[in-house]
């Protein structure tokens, strides 16, 4: 059984960076993908960013302009979120989650219902 665990949450002010990072276990194929999603008070679940675990090949929703990078480490089982230049609108509960993959699209990658597996969460607050 696939399980995920995010951790780096906290809270930091407006402007400052933090790395998120998530361990996958239980996965024993490698045709899978690997996405970060995060939800606001009040808000549905918005995209972020994911890949594909063997070729990388990441996707960005344009909302985020360029601040968040994914990465993975391969011997580690984990992924990483790499947030900067935080604004206040940044918090929310970031979760990591990963799905079997069939073929990778923007749509695919973006999609919350193709991510059968998603971790706890963990909390980002950014204040001015």
């Amino acid at each position: 059984q696939v399980q995920l665990v995010e951790s780096g949450g906290g809270l930091l002010q407006v402007g400052g960076s933090l790395r998120l990072a998530c361990i996958v276990s239980g996965r024993a194929l490698d045709d899978y993908m690997m996405g970060w999603f995060r939800q606001a008070p009040g808000k549905e679940r918005e995209f972020i960013t994911a890949i594909t675990w063997r070729h990388l090949m990441p996707y960005y929703a344009d909302s985020m302009n360029g601040r968040f990078t994914i990465s993975r480490d391969i011997a580690k089982n984990t992924t990483f979120l790499q947030m900067d230049s935080l604004k206040v609108e940044d918090t929310a509960v970031y979760f990591c989650e990963t799905g079997k993959l069939n073929h990778w699209n923007e749509a695919t990658a973006g999609n919350p219902n193709n991510y059968k597996y998603w971790g706890q969460g963990t909390q980002v607050t950014v204040s001015s």
